[in-house]
């Protein structure tokens, strides 16, 4: 082998173990063949052809352990192990035993890999997990200002021509789409004239959710109590539109018609249980003084009567019965029937709307309600829960 060759053989092992003058050098190859027969009962009576393979064997995993370090290197600290001045050749590397130093390696004649946490290695990883820190943080932080829990990221409410001077790109990711307009001057009390109007743009924004449920400390009674809302910002009900009545008595009459009048919502009890239910205001009838005026309103079943559960039972499509009957007919009894059985039925729930500013000039009208519900039944697998909501609504009276 000429001496050219052995150079560039003992530059790629790196100087771990083996010398370019070292006449051992000669005997690392790139890779070895798989093991013949014969080769393996040459093995077996000659101990040193064993010995030097497994040498051989070492070096190579050595050299690709130094290469490994080599790449994690120069993606870290690029300047530390950085290329030197280009030459027309191209990039020249720096000489085997710069990089022996910057790795922190040392030969050993027994040609083993030993590496030597230097300070620029704990340097590095002190860097790496100061980023890593950093960018926790940061993700903590968008976290908190996409889910609006700061009071700073609550868009300001607008009014409605100037929501509809908004763009797209404008509205988009800031909460308004979910907020009711509000009213720029007007009075604080209905000043509409007596007659018939057609409501139209009414618009319910929930504010609050709370649940009735038992509460924390023992044998005290239900309670309602405050919830974590688990569903996006989509629970706002708008576009309804329905006939609305001033009598001469002062006093007035809305009837829901026609409008995105329901909205599926999530919420968690702050014991964990989560609590699915229609925020609705179908077909409600609602009359009385401006200050105070409500009405009963139909709440749909949270599920349809096609929905299958996940054994395959329905109420109008899927099994009767999902659970095998033993002889006596127990899939018939009382505590399976609730699940065999699917009740999509409607229940009803109560609202009470109170105007607080109307605008007679643009024919707006703004207000806060509290409405009661039940919740999900399951089917009627479960007993539902009350539920209380909150909040302010919007609309315009047209003539």
């Amino acid at each position: 082998m000429s001496t050219t060759q052995r150079q560039s053989m003992a530059y790629h092992s790196c100087h771990m173990g083996d010398s370019p003058t070292n006449e051992k050098s000669s005997l690392i190859q790139p890779s070895y063949p798989p093991p013949t027969p014969h080769l393996l009962t040459r093995l077996r009576r000659d101990p040193a052809e064993k010995k030097r393979r497994r040498k051989a064997a070492q070096a190579q995993w050595q050299r690709r352990m130094a290469a490994s370090l080599q790449a994690v290197a120069t993606l870290m600290q690029p300047a530390k192990v950085g290329a030197t001045s280009r030459t027309a050749a191209g990039v020249q590397l720096r000489s085997s035993s710069h990089l022996t130093k910057a790795f922190g390696l040392e030969p050993a004649a027994s040609a083993r890999l030993t590496c030597s946490l230097q300070s620029d290695v704990r340097e590095m990883a002190q860097k790496c997990a100061d980023g890593v820190k950093l960018a926790g943080f940061a993700l903590a932080a968008s976290a908190l200002v996409v889910t609006g829990a700061s009071a700073e990221g609550v868009p300001k409410r607008l009014t409605y021509d100037e929501i509809q001077s908004k763009t797209y790109m404008e509205v988009k990711g800031t909460g308004t789409a979910n907020q009711c307009p509000t009213i720029d001057g007007g009075v604080e009390s209905f000043a509409f004239k007596p007659g018939k109007y057609n409501a139209k743009k009414f618009c319910f924004e929930p504010t609050s959710f709370t649940v009735k449920a038992e509460a924390v400390s023992k044998n005290a009674p239900p309670e309602f109590q405050k919830t974590k809302l688990m569903t996006r910002l989509t629970y706002t009900l708008d576009e309804i539109e329905g006939p609305f009545e001033v009598s001469p008595d002062g006093t007035v009459k809305f009837e829901e018609k026609d409008g995105i009048d329901y909205a599926a919502v999530t919420v968690q009890l702050p014991g964990g249980e989560r609590v699915p239910f229609l925020f609705t205001i179908k077909q409600l009838v609602a009359s009385g003084k401006p200050e105070s005026f409500s009405g009963k309103f139909l709440v749909p079943s949270y599920r349809g009567s096609s929905f299958l559960d996940p054994k395959g039972r329905g109420g109008s499509t899927g099994y009767d019965n999902a659970v095998a009957l033993p002889a006596g007919g127990r899939g018939d009894e009382e505590e399976l029937s609730k699940e065999n059985i699917k009740n999509t039925s409607s229940s009803t729930g109560t609202i009470t709307l109170s105007v607080t500013k109307s605008k007679p000039e643009t024919g707006e009208v703004i207000g806060v309600f509290e409405s009661f519900q039940p919740s999900d039944t399951d089917l009627g697998a479960k007993t539902p829960k009350d539920v209380k909501i909150q909040g302010i609504w919007y609309a315009q009276l047209e003539s």
